[in-house]
């Protein structure tokens, strides 16, 4: 997966929020305030050619549908984040969650089942 903006990225969770759409479509459920409409459609034609986004045509109107999902992109952002800004180490990108952050005992509870439950599939 090729590599996006901070803007692209914000395009990109619109399309998959909308499904599909036109320009004006995507623009339309921008948050104030909206950007150009040439500025949607350059972004656009630029996750379109970095795969991220498809199109089909109706008439002079493409309609941009994408072509990788939110959890496809996300598995990979975080994979980049693991190797590179993290070093692979598991303990320095988690740390700053648990520490940083006022995490509930519901939610560390539903981590330590999770990792209980890896480590008795990786047992077997």
């Amino acid at each position: 997966m090729k590599e996006i903006t901070k803007a692209q990225e914000e395009v990109l969770k619109v399309i998959w929020e909308i499904g599909n759409g036109a320009v004006a479509d995507v623009l339309d459920n921008f948050p104030e305030p909206k950007p150009a409409y040439n500025t949607i459609a350059t972004v656009i034609k630029v996750l379109e050619g970095k795969g991220y986004v498809g199109h089909r045509t109706y008439g002079k109107t493409h309609v941009y549908y994408p072509l990788v999902s939110r959890e496809e992109y996300a598995n990979h952002v975080v994979k980049e984040a693991f190797t590179g800004l993290f070093n692979g180490s598991l303990h320095q990108m988690v740390s700053p969650f648990i520490k940083n952050r006022s995490i509930s005992i519901n939610e560390l509870e539903e981590l330590r089942q999770m990792v209980e439950s890896e480590i008795e599939k990786k047992r077997k």
